[in-house]
């Protein structure tokens, strides 16, 4: 009997020793896995971190290298002038004299890159979607908030060009040569319009630029400037900035569904501020120091 006993409790202990081992094992096991686990959610943050970074590194890289072209200032005759022979429509009419301080304006319409950056991808409403196509179905109360947004950024002072401004850098400021249309009496070698563009939408700066270097002022999209909408007159001005109060805001250049006739310099072109079109974007300018 004194033998079974002893048999029993060296049993009773080597299971003891066994469910203290594996218990010890088991918890060693859960320890590890949770410190793998930890070890993966901090790579994890960390990756997450890192992209949030190099996202925002991004971001900043395509705001402070939005590129602008200085327009120095000058007298011009604004409106219906004789190269636009017979296609002038009434509201480019009377041509007048308009003298301008110097500004700078956008080499190339606002892209769905640079409004992304600014904006965040869920605001792109752009029909056709591509970094360096020009952003579209943006209204002119969504410029004013991605320009808000953007000197904010970039501690700068951007703004949409006004009409005059916008029309004296089309006809290539103080080095204009008198074309018709942005760069060239000729609308195919300068302009994206129905008659080539051939359903497509194409990136901005692919048609060649006028005479200050500036891009797609003829056709691609429409561009939004600061002025509201009025009559023409006959007075001599200096930086115009359009009445004070409106209807509708101006647009000009032209798009891709526009004919020749609409991507002339002076064609105007108008709409309620909360409209959105397809072909409608804007461009910045910004006032010299």
């Amino acid at each position: 009997m004194k033998i079974i006993n002893k048999i029993k409790k060296i049993i009773l202990l080597a299971l003891f020793a066994f469910t203290v081992s594996l218990s010890y094992a088991q918890n060693t096991g859960r320890i590890e896995e949770e410190y793998r686990a930890r070890q993966e959610a901090q790579r994890q943050q960390a990756e997450r971190e890192r992209q949030v970074r190099e996202a925002e590194q991004r971001r900043l890289q395509i705001v402070q290298n939005i590129e602008m072209v200085n327009v120095p200032g000058g007298t011009f005759t604004m409106g219906c002038t004789d190269e636009q022979g017979r296609d002038c429509y009434s509201g480019e009419r009377p041509a007048h004299r308009v003298t301008l301080n110097s500004y700078s304006i956008g080499k190339y319409p606002v892209t769905q890159a640079e409004w992304v950056a600014v904006m965040g991808s869920s605001s792109n409403r752009s029909y056709i979607k591509g970094d360096n196509l020009p952003v579209t179905n943006v209204n002119w109360n969504d410029a004013q908030e991605f320009i808000r947004k953007l000197n904010t950024m970039t501690g700068r002072q951007y703004r949409l060009p006004t009409e005059a401004e916008w029309e004296f850098a089309a006809r290539g400021g103080n080095a204009s040569r008198g074309y018709k249309y942005s760069g060239s009496n000729t609308i195919g070698n300068v302009a994206w319009y129905k008659d080539n563009a051939g359903g497509k939408n194409p990136a901005v700066g692919t048609k060649s630029p006028n005479e200050l270097g500036i891009h797609d002022m003829s056709g691609n999209v429409f561009e939004w400037c600061s002025d509201w909408n009025a009559p023409y007159n006959n007075n001599e001005q200096t930086d115009p900035q359009g009445p004070a109060t409106g209807t509708h805001r101006v647009f000009r250049g032209g798009c891709l569904a526009g004919d020749a006739k609409m991507a002339r310099i002076t064609t105007r072109t108008i709409g309620q501020p909360d409209i959105r079109w397809n072909s409608l974007g804007f461009r910045l300018a910004c006032s010299s120091k």
